[in-house]
């Protein structure tokens, strides 16, 4: 009897973790309806055994840098556990790094990060180099010539792993290298020269405190040139299928993202192209740093939908006291309370892309709501995000807590995005950046509110006190933090008001907006559905 297993969950495997109301519900709305098939198949491969094995196995067996040959020759080259490269495989096929670019239907970036949402709940590692592909392209279309050139291979569906020649592969990935160690977020304080080769490259030196992904075939790099710091293309092999003189220093002993590798980097000479102007390179390298914060938001929420379904799941299987955990009154509160934030983070996280797939064509009243929003959601969900997993290990109890269930590992993973392209002072101050010199991104923002106006009067006031808030200049950048989540809560609000489930709707602003709810998660005030809540977020 002793060995009879009883009154535990079974493992959450074989569903479709596109089966998200929320989720669903947002790419029909931002014009990717078309994409619903390919993305349930992919829900259902993501909810396989298989590919939470692969997940598991990917942070089992970090990568491994291999600085030299046997003959001790530089190669520096890093090795990854083959259920890496499935996972990099499924990405990569699915189109979740450059395909928009290259297909730039409608809806095309909101299809595209729904299945970064849907994969990622299976492995967020992998999402570096996939989110930074994507990425890349944004930056590179300010050179016409190189974008010819790189765009169909970083958008090619062929993962093709392994440092060779990269104009003679299938397919190709790329990563960046702002940071320096004397710098960190301060990228103008960087030390990298880049000196004119005389042929239209140039020749850099220096070294990179992070550089993401260094196993890709090329990356966008900040350096000083005559002209000022500028963005460079550098490719780890050159044409004529030497290696670039980029030395991996070491790999980073991380807290999370385990299955992925971040190196410290020196150039010594290393050959690279200049993308944009000289003296430029932020303004240029920025283009991809805003596609990657909007997969930084949309990581977080993958991550909150992960935790919570988890959370729930157990929940269910699990008797306590007589019944059901679920039943529990304080557990469904709590369970209810990570549900909404969860479905809080899911919507606007399909709002911005929505708003990115507008602003590329062409959309200046998006291109201006995206600026501000952007910022705002990079600040919030991402902040968010620690301590919804912390409480929803906690729902399973010492279950969530060892290993094998991988809520550590949500848990671990969870705060790389609120760091990554920015972090939570970044993110802040440049939402006070953007309503500073831009009028039209303020403007853009209430407008985008106001479509709610008069539906829900916790949110109206909390809109009016925003506002007072930010026509107040005194001591702005000390209160550049709590304008951010203001923000953030306001619009969240706006968008559940107008698009989800009154029960939805109504739980986020009495909680949310009007001081009735508490600080941790199961404080939701008495008189909401906390049934429905739960219900909708049920794998």
């Amino acid at each position: 009897m002793t060995h009879d297993v009883f009154n535990q969950a079974h493992p959450l495997i074989g569903h479709d973790v596109s089966a998200d109301a929320a989720l669903l519900d947002g790419v029909t709305r931002e014009g990717a309806g078309w994409a619903t098939g390919e993305l349930r198949r992919l829900g259902l491969q993501a909810g396989s055994e298989q590919a939470q094995e692969w997940g598991r196995l990917a942070n089992e067996h970090p990568p491994v840098l291999r600085t030299h040959d046997r003959y001790g020759r530089r190669i520096d080259e890093v090795e990854f556990h083959p259920a890496w490269h499935e996972l990099m495989t499924v990405a990569v096929e699915a189109g979740m790094h450059a395909t928009p670019w290259a297909s730039p239907r409608p809806g095309a970036h909101v299809a595209r990060a729904a299945k970064f949402y849907v994969w990622g709940q299976v492995e967020a590692g992998h999402g570096c180099p996939i989110s930074m592909t994507y990425a890349s392209i944004a930056a590179l279309r300010h050179s016409p010539a190189l974008a010819a050139e790189w765009e169909p291979l970083l958008a090619s569906r062929s993962y093709d792993f392994g440092l060779r020649p990269p104009l003679g592969k299938r397919g190709v990935l790329a990563g960046m290298a702002m940071t320096e160690k004397q710098g960190g977020s301060d990228v103008r304080a960087g030390t990298t020269r880049a000196e004119p080769a005389g042929d239209g490259g140039y020749v850099l030196t220096g070294h990179k405190w992070f550089n993401s992904a260094p196993m890709c075939d090329v990356f966008l790099v900040l350096a000083q040139a005559p002209g000022g710091l500028s963005c460079f293309l550098l490719p780890r092999v050159l044409p004529d299928g030497t290696r670039n003189a980029v030395h991996l220093m070491r790999l980073k002993d991380k807290l999370g993202n385990r299955s992925n590798a971040s190196a410290e980097v020196e150039y010594h000479g290393a050959r690279a192209w200049l993308v944009g102007e000289e003296g430029r390179g932020v303004r240029t390298i920025l283009e991809m740093v805003n596609m990657t914060r909007l997969d930084c938001v949309i990581g977080s929420a993958a991550g909150m939908r992960y935790g919570v379904t988890q959370a729930v799941h157990h929940a269910r299987h699990r008797r306590a006291f007589g019944r059901s955990l679920a039943d529990q009154p304080l557990m469904r509160n709590v369970l209810a309370d990570l549900a909404l934030e969860s479905e809080a983070a899911t919507v606007l996280m399909t709002r911005l892309a929505g708003a990115t797939d507008r602003a590329i064509e062409g959309d200046r009243a998006e291109a201006a709501l995206r600026r501000t929003a952007l910022a705002v959601s990079k600040y919030w969900v991402c902040k968010r995000a620690p301590v919804h997993a912390a409480e929803a290990l906690e729902c399973l109890g010492g279950n969530g807590y060892v290993e094998e269930s991988q809520m550590p590992r949500l848990f671990r993973d969870s705060p790389l995005n609120g760091i990554w392209e920015g972090s939570g002072n970044v993110a802040a101050l440049d939402v006070l950046r953007a309503l500073g010199r831009e009028p039209e991104a303020r403007e853009a923002f209430f407008g985008e509110v106001s479509l709610a106006a008069g539906a829900d009067r916790h949110l109206d006031a909390a809109a009016d006190r925003l506002r007072k808030a930010l026509d107040d200049p005194t001591d702005l950048e000390i209160r550049a933090r709590r304008v951010a989540e203001d923000m953030a809560l306001v619009l969240q609000g706006s968008l559940l008001v107008r698009l989800a489930p009154a029960a939805v709707a109504d739980a986020f602003c009495v909680s949310r907006l009007s001081g009735e709810g508490g600080h941790a998660f199961g404080t939701l005030p008495t008189g909401l559905d906390l049934g429905a809540l739960v219900e909708r977020a049920t794998p």
